[in-house]
């Protein structure tokens, strides 16, 4: 707790609208959010700039960005010369672990998380994970959080010397992008400074404020685009020219 005695939580934020929206959760459940990200080798920085936008727009305490050099080991699409897979129907998305799927990726940032939470005297984490409209990755789903909420609390002396009760909070887990859309409104959350999609185009003018522009066609875009779209509202981030809109 903080010196007025109220709660904190450590909240990782992506920049991704999901991670957004369980920022508010986080403040919406009375607790103080402390942001954390991460450098971790991802092709595109504009992802940094985001969660930057995502931090101070969600009214982080701090925000934090931590340097975890997962471009080193490679295997993912996100972090190495390998093409991101466009134009994939809805089926298609939801077969499988694609090859953007960056390896044990949650389990390190949580881990860093959970560091940083008994640092802070916290022993609530939050993160936008989502189980239903998502893209197969198995650090995304329920059975991953309950064992690593079991791990926090044998893991950390906190745990287990100072009778500490570490919570995973994936408040998004179970919902829909649809309903994601949604309760971002319900909540109030900028998304207009959020960055989902995996392989972005470059702004055409030379600013270093400008804005990359979504793809409109990979996994993340599909998916967003989708939940727009069913949520009956319009996306307000800025898309390549030609790229399918909600």
């Amino acid at each position: 707790m903080d010196e007025q005695g109220k709660k904190r939580a450590v909240c990782l934020v992506s920049g991704g609208m999901d991670s957004a929206v369980a920022l508010a959760e986080a403040r919406a459940d009375g607790f103080d959010a402390y942001a954390l990200s991460f450098e971790y080798g991802q092709r595109f920085r504009c992802e940094l700039a985001a969660a930057q936008r995502v931090a101070v727009s969600g009214g982080a305490v701090e925000h934090r960005i931590v340097g975890v050099d997962l471009g080193a080991i490679g295997g993912s699409a996100l972090t190495a010369d390998i093409d991101v897979p466009k134009d994939r129907d809805a089926h298609a998305i939801g077969q499988g672990v694609p090859v953007t799927y960056v390896p044990a990726r949650n389990t390190i940032f949580l881990a860093i998380a959970l560091g940083w939470a008994e640092v802070l005297g916290a022993t609530d984490l939050y993160l936008g994970v989502n189980a239903l409209d998502y893209s197969g990755y198995p650090d995304c789903r329920p059975a991953f959080l309950e064992a690593f909420e079991a791990l926090a609390n044998v893991a950390t002396a906190a745990g287990t010397e100072q009778g500490a009760r570490f919570q995973i909070h994936a408040p998004l887990v179970e919902r829909s992008k649809a309903d994601i859309v949604r309760r971002a409104f319900e909540l109030g959350v900028d998304l207009s400074g959020t960055h989902s999609c995996y392989d972005p185009l470059a702004p055409s003018v030379d600013d270093e404020d400008a804005r990359w522009l979504a793809c409109g066609r990979c996994d993340a875009c599909a998916l967003r685009l989708k939940g727009f779209a069913e949520a009956g509202h319009t996306d307000p981030i800025p898309y390549a020219p030609k790229a399918p809109r909600a």
